[in-house]
């Protein structure tokens, strides 16, 4: 059954989808302006926000983004299409198996609730 942690856990998947979301925008943008003069590159390492230490990932997020992702910004780095698409390949992978966590966290939910009536 679902405890008060997979409230938690909702939480935990909102905020890796809003991550995946925003550097899926950086990486359009970077396809975007792939021939635009001076742009300058625009990136979200994961492992900056997800990996390492101890803290929690609401903690890593809230002190690494704030109310929004902080992007990398990679000076005189000539974009390369093939490159982004492969990343927005791998964010797309991301984001399945972040959606369908969840999902099933929703489907926890409902049994749980339908279970109490």
């Amino acid at each position: 059954m679902v405890s008060f942690g997979a409230l938690g856990c909702v939480g935990k998947t909102s905020l890796a989808l809003d991550l995946i979301a925003q550097r899926q925008r950086a990486l359009g943008s970077n396809l975007a302006n792939v021939d635009t003069p001076g742009y300058v590159r625009r990136d979200i390492d994961f492992s900056q926000y997800l990996g390492g230490a101890t803290a929690s990932l609401e903690t890593k997020l809230a002190q690494k983004m704030g109310p929004s992702p902080m992007f990398d910004y990679e000076q005189n780095v000539e974009i390369n299409p093939a490159q982004e698409l492969t990343e927005m390949q791998k964010n797309s992978i991301l984001y399945t198996v972040a959606t369908r966590r969840m999902s099933n966290i929703i489907t926890q939910m409902k049994t749980v609730i339908n279970v109490g009536k």
